[in-house]
């Protein structure tokens, strides 16, 4: 039979669930794990087409076009199409200054080729715009939108609002170019990073925060030494728990590699995901599907402090001996005090009050010399369909004289039922701890974390006054006025086929293949990505090699005034089928999810 729709191109998720029940009761576990590959090839693809973003502070029908802004401003803002007017609320009267604002915009499908490329965010000061660096990530196409997360950073009055203009809608937008103190390098979760503070690594074996160094003075370096038990040691350990029993330790530390992940990074920040089920020292022996971990680490650029969410998610209910979300464990004697903020608010110094040892929303260490510090912010601990919780985590100086540690350990010797679900969130500061104010320092910035600037979609106020922008949004080339017409450049790329699929040979535009076009003079500058790992070489749609007939250079160099063509590979972000145009999704015969 000729395969001639989606559904007989590929199985359905029930269809091969029934073929791996088939294979294991015929004991052919080879079989069995290779189907069980494929269905997660099969969750990877709902995932990408059906796991919601969020709320959408920003909705889709929430838009002004440009044509319709204060005459002073549409100059500026030509050649996008159209904006969305947001609010920024401070709340509590502490001014803020380059605090990150995270939120997702939605837009009508139809409205925006690609929203990496095309959205811009400007404040608007005394009646004008100006251009802030902002960041795109987890782009998707969901009915008849696409949205994405937007990142950009504020600096907002106490108790005042903002105003500030997201636009989009311009083709010929190129991917925005900001300067940042924030750098990354490696693949996968095994990366390296740092920004203006400080400077770390993640284990190349399973994703775990390994190190921190200050990026003052002397260089102060947070690490775990010795072997561990068994496993790379980090100075974050969590999470992890303990059977009933106290028979035994399943760790994500104990994880061969990241059962499953996801990288966002950008000139903003970098988000770190990890998931999964947490392994025994003697995995496969023992491999409970009790307790699925996530685990999220999120920097930022020009920050001196970082971020880290996380739940533990009960699937069955399950004895345990303890378990633990939080764990933080610096070799070295690296600081002298202790520091803790409890129910009240207030932070203090020396050893946890007794009677407080269960209600804790900061811990941390510093140096009394240096005032160097690594001080944890306890910003969210929720339970769901579970009671009980508490917040433990007093530190410790001497740890078997391994060093300073902390662990919020909590349900010693509990029960818990199927579908509780722990969460956290925490931030935790690399900044210095000052003799003098520290204290109020660090209780200001708790207080503006527990009440972040509140976004929403507004109009502007009657009365504003505009004044005219100077120069003008748009670079050279995003205007019209790319010496090589990016309309004709853009023809072509559409004639560049994937000519492995044999029949329908969508071209790299349908499949979304092409994340960037620049001219510079004669020269095209083409950024583009591969499908899968599987297919490495960028050089079979750049150069025609493997028998493409119709390779990127020699479709680009037929049009008039193109000297030279570089094409760039990138596998940031990875590809996926959120990417395809409805050109590609008609050609493949694509359903919606």
């Amino acid at each position: 039979m000729r395969e001639t729709t989606y559904w007989e191109r590929t199985d359905r998720f029930e269809e091969k669930m029934r073929l791996l029940e088939a294979a294991y009761r015929k004991q052919d576990y080879r079989l069995a794990r290779a189907i069980a590959d494929s269905l997660r090839q099969s969750l990877t693809l709902e995932q990408q087409q059906r796991a919601p973003l969020g709320a959408a502070v920003a909705p889709a029908g929430a838009l002004v076009p440009v044509q319709e802004l204060p005459a002073p401003w549409r100059d500026w803002a030509r050649p996008w199409t159209y904006a969305k007017i947001l609010a920024l609320d401070e709340t509590v009267s502490l001014p803020r200054s380059g605090e990150p604002v995270e939120l997702v915009l939605a837009v009508p499908q139809g409205q925006c080729a690609s929203l990496a490329r095309e959205v811009r965010v400007a404040r608007i000061e005394g009646g004008v715009p100006r251009e802030v660096r902002s960041q795109v990530t987890e782009e998707v196409r969901r009915g008849a939108e696409r949205q994405c997360r937007l990142t950009f950073f504020a600096d907002a009055p106490a108790h005042q609002r903002t105003y500030w203009l997201v636009l989009y809608g311009n083709p010929e937008a190129e991917l925005p170019d900001y300067p940042s103190d924030l750098t990354v390098t490696g693949e996968g979760t095994a990366l390296d990073f740092e920004n203006e503070y400080f400077r770390g690594s993640l284990s190349k074996q399973m994703g775990q925060l390994e190190r921190l160094v200050y990026k003052r003075e002397h260089g102060q370096e947070l690490f775990a030494g010795g072997e561990g038990h068994g496993e790379p040691p980090g100075i974050d350990w969590a999470h992890d728990y303990v059977t009933s029993g106290n028979f035994q330790k399943l760790r994500v530390t104990n994880w061969p590699r990241c059962p499953d992940y996801e990288v966002f990074r950008g000139p903003l920040s970098l988000t770190v995901r990890r998931w999964g089920f947490p392994y025994s020292t003697v995995a496969p022996l023992f491999s409970p599907a009790r307790m699925n971990i996530f685990v999220e680490y999120r920097f930022y650029a020009g920050t001196p402090w970082f971020v880290k969410t996380g739940y533990m998610q009960v699937i069955k209910d399950m004895e345990i001996g303890y378990l633990r979300d939080d764990e933080w464990v610096f070799s070295g004697m690296s600081f002298t005090d202790i520091v803790w903020i409890g129910a009240d608010g207030k932070l203090k110094t020396g050893p946890v009050a007794k009677g407080q040892q269960e209600d804790l929303w900061a811990v941390g260490f510093f140096h009394r010399d240096t005032r160097d510090a690594f001080i944890g912010l306890f910003l969210e601990h929720t339970a769901e369909n579970v009671g009980g919780l508490k917040h433990t985590g007093a530190p410790m100086f001497y740890y078997k004289w391994h060093g300073h540690v902390w662990s919020r350990a909590f349900y010693h010797g509990a029960t818990l039922p199927a579908g509780a679900v722990l969460r956290q969130k925490n931030a935790y500061l690399t900044m210095p701890f000052p003799e003098q104010g520290g204290a109020e320092t660090i209780e200001r910035l708790r207080h503006a974390m527990l009440h972040p600037l509140t976004p929403s979609v507004t109009t502007l106020p009657t009365g504003w006054q505009a004044k005219p922008a100077p120069g003008r949004l748009a670079r050279p080339g995003e205007a019209g006025d790319s010496p090589i017409s990016k309309r004709l450049l853009w023809e072509a790329l559409g004639g560049c086929q994937d000519e492995q699929l044999y029949t329908t040979r969508p071209s790299i535009v349908d499949l979304g293949l092409v994340y960037d076009l620049r001219v510079r003079g004669d020269v095209v500058h083409v950024v583009m990505a591969m499908p899968h790992r599987g297919r490495p070489r960028i050089g079979y749609f750049s150069y025609g090699s493997g028998g493409n007939s119709t390779p990127v250079r020699d479709r680009l160099l037929q049009v008039p005034g193109v000297r030279k063509v570089v094409v760039e590979q990138t596998w940031e972000p990875h590809w996926n089928a959120n990417r395809l145009t409805d050109e590609g999704r008609r050609k493949l015969g694509i359903p919606e999810f």
